[in-house]
């Protein structure tokens, strides 16, 4: 889900790479580009094992790899085209220090009360997405700026839908949730070791990841020796989280 907490001037070049660790804990990295007049928070739902905590969710540093979908992109070398609340506990939530940004994690919708009232959704946009009752959110803080690409945002989470691979690509850029969405997004797959993405719409790479991709950077983030796939969505597309599923080899 690409949402911000207040206005946003355009978005684009999302790209997010997915995978489960292990039978748990799937991580999530994403970049894209934006423009803002001010500082504003990125929200990411995610279907996070309930009831959590502000621990629950790990974030990654990713700033000193901000090449990581260039090098990631380089495993297919022909580029092709596809067309409730919670229980709200005291005290302000942990504010970390991630790379260029800073990050919290919001363990259900009614923890948003301790969170600095700026990188807050209106309580009417989530009475609008039913879906998210049970989940929690990564919450980025960006500043503002004029088309800046952002580093790669990191993070790990145990999941409640350990059979499917989740995609948070909902958008809401001005306080409302549209049907549809114009979308520019580039999305990778990886699943554990020995198993493969289903579906025909998953393009899968030539070349397995860790030929290119720094693992002194990814750590285990990312599986070095196998393959990665990739779906691209570009124009106008449902407005809704994409999920890829994953089946073993053998």
């Amino acid at each position: 889900m690409c949402c911000f907490s207040g206005a946003v001037k355009d978005v684009g070049s999302t790209k997010i790479f997915a995978r489960f660790l292990d039978a748990v804990n799937q991580c999530v990295i994403y970049e894209m580009t934006m423009s803002a007049d001010e500082d504003v928070a990125m929200i990411l739902p995610i279907p996070v094992v309930q009831p959590a905590d502000e621990k629950a969710v790990k974030f990654h540093n990713l700033s000193n790899y901000p090449a990581f979908f260039e090098d990631l992109e380089k495993a297919f070398p022909i580029p092709r085209s596809f067309g409730g609340d919670g229980p709200v506990a005291a005290g302000r939530l942990e504010v970390q220090k991630v790379g260029a940004f800073d990050a919290s994690f919001v363990p259900t919708i009614g923890d948003f009360k301790r969170l600095d009232e700026r990188f807050r959704l209106d309580d009417a946009v989530w009475k609008s997405l039913p879906q998210y009752e049970k989940f929690g959110f990564a919450v980025f803080k960006l500043r503002k700026g004029g088309k800046q690409k952002v580093h790669p945002m990191a993070f790990q989470f145990p999941s409640a839908m350990p059979n499917r691979i989740f995609f948070p690509t909902v958008h809401i850029h001005d306080g409302q949730v549209h049907e549809t969405e114009e979308v520019d997004h580039t999305l990778y797959a990886q699943a554990w070791n020995n198993a493969v993405i289903k579906g025909t719409d998953w393009e899968e790479s030539p070349k397995i990841v860790g030929r290119n991709v720094n693992h002194n950077f990814t750590g285990d983030l990312v599986w070095g020796g196998g393959h990665v796939y990739k779906k691209n969505i570009r124009g106008n597309a449902k407005n809704e989280d994409i999920l890829a599923v994953a089946r073993k080899l053998g």
